[in-house]
């Protein structure tokens, strides 16, 4: 080998092994810059809260990090968004429910792919819907109401946050899981005007996610949970029955968790995940996300998050295509 071949292999494998430590450097100091955790729905809403509650718990771990709210068609915009960003751990995706599951199933051409498009990092809490009435109906549980649903078809409606929504499919199941009942569906423009028409009386009966608010017109009187579409009772509210102690099945609750564009590394995954696993560990945490009426996930991990979301997916796709929404 002459010298000018030896200097030209030298050089070339010092140029290439320099390239896996550099990689790696790299994700062993993440995160290095501000972390945009992006919320794709408006301010105040389930998710939005999650997010906030999840940000300022995991900040002193993973510095700085930056709620960017990127509301829009339910979702779809902020977490096409995310889909598309460059996976270096730096864009992260607080999704639900609606955004890997729901939407891109009632779309003729959904923007992403949420299995191809996203790597699940972590699950951080359920919050469930719910079967609500107004107290003039006279039902004060399940059993009753589903009587009086059947001595009265297609007189009775139920509000949701609007057409191919969780709290939409979560009326559509109670209806099948009944035998199914004849209830008119009104779809509303999100939950704030369909929880003041529930409570003024002007629609009967609602299936939204149970939130701090209602428990407080709960506890008012001023609407009667009849039950929690969740596999157990909520810890903020043990006196309300689950709907699966009635109708087996019954199940319909929205998780929130982190998601990360597809092609993210696995340590930077194995990072956002080790930390919201901390955070989760903590009581007052903990305690915050029950008080807003949330269930938090306390035993998870990126893979056990992932196959959480791929049952959910198979649970509801047959509802879905059930309801025939397609947008």
């Amino acid at each position: 080998m002459n010298r000018r071949t030896l200097l030209a292999f030298s050089f070339a494998w010092v140029a290439a092994s320099a390239l896996v430590p550099i990689e790696t450097y790299a994700q062993s100091q993440y995160p290095s810059r501000p972390i945009r955790v992006v919320v794709p729905f408006p301010p105040g809403g389930v998710v939005d809260t999650i997010a906030r509650l999840w940000a300022q718990k995991t900040g002193p771990s993973l510095g700085a990090i930056v709620v960017d709210n990127r509301s829009g068609a339910g979702g779809v915009i902020g977490s096409a968004e995310v889909a598309r960003a460059q996976p270096d751990g730096y864009t992260l995706l607080i999704g639900n429910t609606s955004t890997q599951i729901i939407n891109p199933a009632v779309m003729r051409r959904p923007p992403y792919d949420p299995a191809k498009d996203f790597v699940t990092v972590d699950m951080i809490a359920i919050s469930v819907t719910s079967i609500m009435v107004h107290p003039s109906l006279p039902a004060r549980n399940v059993k009753q109401l589903i009587a009086y649903a059947r001595a009265n078809p297609g007189k009775l409606s139920y509000a949701s946050a609007g057409a191919g929504t969780l709290t939409h499919l979560a009326g559509e199941m109670f209806k099948q899981r009944a035998g199914g009942l004849q209830i008119v569906h009104v779809p509303y423009r999100g939950v704030g005007l369909a929880v003041s028409d529930l409570v003024s009386g002007y629609i009967p009966m609602m299936t939204p996610n149970v939130t701090g608010q209602l428990l407080g017109l709960y506890k008012a009187g001023k609407i009667r949970i009849l039950s929690v579409n969740a596999p157990a009772r909520l810890k903020a509210a043990p006196d309300v029955p689950a709907t699966i102690e009635i109708l087996p099945d019954m199940i319909a609750q929205l998780f929130s968790g982190v998601f990360a564009p597809a092609g993210t590394p696995k340590p930077i995954v194995d990072r956002v995940s080790q930390v919201t696993r901390e955070a989760l560990a903590d009581q007052a945490f903990q305690q915050k996300l029950v008080q807003s009426a949330f269930d938090p996930v306390l035993d998870s991990s990126p893979e056990k998050a992932q196959r959480f979301v791929d049952h959910e997916r198979e649970r509801l796709i047959p509802v879905i295509k059930a309801t025939g929404f397609i947008n």
